[in-house]
């Protein structure tokens, strides 16, 4: 069955008799063939196509087969509808078709390979509140003072300090004033301003957690610093493993990355003592400080000792990475010298978006939109946990009280890690190992483990999502 329709004055030809013959079932070779028409370029990004019942009409087949056809594939991600907008091609589900070269014939395959992103560190971004953030951005650049377009100091504008010395204070029990805040364009740039700050003072390297963020320990490398490993167990990082060399500690004590443990109070303290008693720093990275579900929220470590903990906060997570705001509450010591790489690095953060955000703060927008977040991630932590524990009672998941992913660990004897990572492209899932977290290599005969984030997914993707995770779980 092959046939063609009229789009925007162009034709597109679709042959299902090989998918057919194939034994595909009608559904299905409508899917696939629609499949290679996004991916090779005869269907590029934007695309509106057909309405069911015109295409149903043009293929002979029944409406609907159309409907549900576009349904699936709107939920794998290849398609986009909006009620009174009718279907379009998804923005990012094609590739750029390569020129000169016809893809070759392919059978329908058994599961699609668009992409479900689980990996870890981003939020739903369909949360951003627009309306919200145009209302501030108005207000804010309404009762602006015409000084604050001009150049102003390194720190970051005083309303944005101001409010988030208030915020934080609430929140997160940080003790710190407008004084001693630097805001910066994202928490990479921060880290990078302390290390060069730190390196100045004499240190070598940086004492960080066994696992964590491997883009974090190249910025750290790239300032100057050696990066030192330093184990952990369920209760956080072994402080008495520190090296006593380091410059200074890297920590994410409230919610470690990615195991999900939280820092036992007397590590904490011990942590703290370490740095005054080697005149060194800890650097407390709270990177989702405001999602906790479970348990009290636990409050910052800086609270300690603000002369030996630099606090670094961030916007990624409860707005969004695009709008690189992050804040650092530091140290008497530590801000001339900060604050003057920050002069040297870009001059100051971009004016507009803190005081967008100051307006936000001041007014309890951002409160209510915190709690909208948490309640949302909530529910969809909760589904995916139960969907584990019915398809794929054999992992185990762990790092559940807070944050914005999950670790799912296998039993020995399971499917080795890098192998299930190359299966799960097939299933059409983007994620990453627990061994690629690693600070150090990974143990040989370590049990396989997947950090997955269930943030990033659009609503109508995360039930597919999941089901493909599932399913990819149950051949480990």
């Amino acid at each position: 069955m092959s046939t063609s329709w009229t789009a925007f004055g162009g034709d597109l030809h679709l042959d299902l008799t090989e998918r057919r013959a194939a034994g595909a079932g009608l559904r299905a070779a409508l899917e696939d063939a629609l499949r290679e028409a996004v991916q090779d370029g005869r269907l590029a990004p934007g695309t509106r196509l057909p309405s069911s019942r015109a295409l149903g009409e043009d293929l002979g087949v029944a409406r609907n087969t159309v409907v549900e056809a576009y349904g699936q594939l709107t939920a794998e991600g290849w398609l986009s509808s909006r009620q009174g907008s009718g279907t379009t091609v998804a923005r990012r589900a094609a590739p750029e078709p390569v020129r000169g070269r016809r893809p070759a014939a392919r059978p329908a395959p058994r599961r699609s390979t668009a992409p479900y992103d689980l990996t870890s560190g981003r939020p739903d971004l369909s949360l951003f509140p627009r309306t919200a953030w145009l209302a501030a951005a108005r207000r804010a650049l309404a009762t602006a003072p015409h000084e604050a377009l001009d150049y102003g100091s390194p720190l970051g504008r005083i309303e944005l300090r101001q409010a988030l010395t208030h915020y934080l204070a609430r929140v997160r029990g940080v003790r710190t004033d407008p004084d001693h805040l630097l805001v910066c364009t994202g928490v990479t740039q921060g880290l990078g301003l302390l290390c060069a700050a730190l390196r100045d003072r004499g240190a070598r390297s940086l004492a960080v957690e066994e696992y964590g963020l491997p883009p974090q320990h190249t910025v750290v490398r790239a300032a100057g610093l050696a990066t030192v490993p330093v184990p952990l167990d369920a209760d956080g990082v072994l402080v008495d493993r520190l090296d006593p060399r380091a410059g200074a500690l890297l920590l994410t004590p409230a919610h470690q990355y990615p195991t999900g443990a939280a820092l036992a109070a007397e590590r904490r303290a011990a942590a703290v003592r370490w740095a005054r008693e080697q005149d060194r720093y800890v650097i407390e990275d709270d990177y989702d400080g405001e999602f906790r579900y479970d348990r009290q929220p636990l409050g910052a470590m800086q609270a300690l000792d603000p002369e030996r903990v630099v606090y670094a906060g961030t916007a990624a997570k409860s707005l969004a990475p695009g709008l690189r705001l992050a804040w650092l509450a530091l140290p008497d010591a530590l801000v001339e010298p900060v604050a003057r790489l920050k002069a040297l690095a870009d001059t100051m953060s971009p004016v507009l978006d803190q005081l967008t955000l100051a307006e936000l703060i001041t007014s309890g927008t951002y409160d209510r939109h915190v709690r909208r977040c948490r309640l949302h991630y909530r529910r969809r932590r909760d589904r995916l946990v139960a969907a584990l524990a019915e398809h794929a009672p054999h992992v185990r998941v762990t790092g559940i009280a807070a944050g914005l992913h999950v670790v799912l660990r296998l039993p020995p004897g399971s499917t080795p890690e890098p192998e299930l990572l190359a299966r799960a492209e097939h299933f059409g899932l983007s994620l990453k190992g627990l061994a690629w977290h690693r600070a150090a290599p990974a143990p040989a005969d370590a049990p396989p483990a997947l950090v997955i984030g269930y943030s990033t997914p659009p609503d109508h993707a995360f039930p597919a999502a999941v089901r493909a995770l599932c399913e990819l779980l149950r051949t480990a």
